[in-house]
Order: C-alpha cells, then structure tokens, then sequence
C-alpha cells in the first residue's frame, strides 16, 4: 500500500488546528509545518498525535517546498496538503484513500466549498474552486518565483476528484480584508520582480475588469449581498495592489 502524509501549514490557528488533524487523522502520518506560532497550535497538535516541525517563514512557495522534502524524508509516497481552516470530508478521505493506489495520474485536484462569514460560495470564482493537493511526492515542487497563491510543478498529468475539501477562510469581513491586504503587498511585489509597471489608467481599468470578472463572468451575483461585498472588495484589493506597485518602484531597490 502507498504511503500518505497529510501535510499543515499552520501558524497560530489554535482555534482551527485540532479539528483540521481531526479530518485527516486517517492519514499515515500528519504533521504539522509550524511557522513560531505563539499561541497553542504545537501543543494541539502534538497531543492530537502529529509531528510537528518547527520552520522559518519566508514565503508560501517555499514552505510547501520545505514540507515535500520533510515528506520525502520521511519516505511517503504521497503528500495531501491541507491548511488550518479546512477540512477534508469523510467522502473525500474515501475517495483518496482509493485513488492514491493508482500508478497515475501524479496529482489530483480538490473541488472546495469556501464558507465566508457563515455563508458557501456558489459563484465569483469561489467554488469550485480546485486546488492541486493530492500528488506523489517525487513528481512535485512548487514554483519558488510564486511567493503567495503558490503554483505547483508537476511531473506529469492530473485529474479532478468529485469530492470536496472545506475551507472556513473568513469568519468575518474584517478578516477577509486583513487577509487581502497581505496578499496585495505580496502581488505587488511579484509584478515589480517581474518589471511590470502600472500605467495611469491602469488604476482604474483593472479593478474594473476584476470586478466583472468575478461578479458577473464567473456569476458572483449568486451569493446575493456576500457576492456583491466579496466582489467589490477583490476590485478594490486589485486598486491596492497596483498602487503598491508604484510605491516599490518608486522606492527602488531599497523596498525589495
């Protein structure tokens, strides 16, 4: 039988950590890529029965990269990545556990369920939202020049499972807009190393665009208010992230 570790990028989410092991306790072994959290996240997941190992951060590429060579290490021949705020479903540990036993694909993506302040996400891009979680470990790495919203390097194909992951991303919306304001600085940052440089118009065309894109290309206006507040907010952080764009460059090399 091929070998599963479920693998958890975690930093301070005591209040997630246990029931996020609880879901995928069925796993081989799971463990947990701390990141100096300082509330209780280690102790949890050690009297839950996972590993926990202790890493710097310094970007998302590179914590998943760190996290396949610990997996590696470790001899699995699979990993499945699941963050704090998630859950795996028992459907799903069921159809994991019996496509893991095919010689291919090398990957499998996640069909998610994104819960935001108490409500599912039908439209806007939120569902279904695939996520490539489930690969052999010796056919993956991540792309280290995509420091945030990470993109995996596949040796070989993979296809689609039916079954769902949960994520409770955002319990209310000022998370959501905390969350999103990192990111942005992170975008920003990633377009500047790519030389990109915003136009005057730029300010406005694009949080425009990202705002039909998602409200109405990908039907945002099915989560009825939510959709709207979610929509409106991701135009806004489009605004942000090229606004911090100019500040870096207009920084030089000194912000970088």
């Amino acid at each position: 039988m091929p070998t599963l570790i479920a693998s958890i990028l975690a930093k301070n989410e005591a209040k997630h950590i246990g029931d996020c092991i609880r879901s995928v306790q069925w796993a081989d072994q799971v463990v947990v890529e701390d990141t100096a959290s300082t509330d209780q996240t280690a102790t949890i997941a050690r009297q839950m029965g996972a590993t926990v190992l202790n890493n710097p951060f310094i970007n998302f590429a590179t914590a998943r990269n760190t996290a396949l060579a610990h997996a590696k290490q470790m001899g699995a021949d699979w990993i499945f990545f699941i963050d704090a705020d998630e859950r795996a479903t028992p459907a799903l540990k069921s159809e994991i556990l019996r496509v893991i036993e095919q010689k291919e694909p090398a990957g499998w993506w996640v069909p998610r369920y994104n819960v935001m302040w108490g409500h599912t996400m039908r439209g806007g891009g939120w569902y279904p939202d695939h996520q490539l979680r489930l690969m052999r470990i010796e056919a993956a790495q991540y792309d280290p020049e995509r420091e945030v919203h990470e993109i995996v390097i596949l040796n070989g194909e993979a296809a689609y499972l039916k079954e769902h992951l949960v994520h409770y991303n955002y319990d209310s919306l000022a998370q959501f807009r905390h969350k999103q304001s990192r990111y942005a600085a992170f975008e920003a940052k990633i377009l500047k190393e790519k030389g990109i440089r915003a136009k005057p118009w730029t300010y406005i065309t694009m949080p425009l665009r990202e705002f039909r894109r998602r409200y109405i290309t990908l039907e945002g206006y099915k989560d009825g208010w939510v959709g709207l507040q979610v929509c409106g907010l991701m135009s806004w952080y489009m605004f942000l992230t090229y606004l911090q764009l100019r500040q870096l460059h207009a920084t030089g090399p000194a912000a970088t």
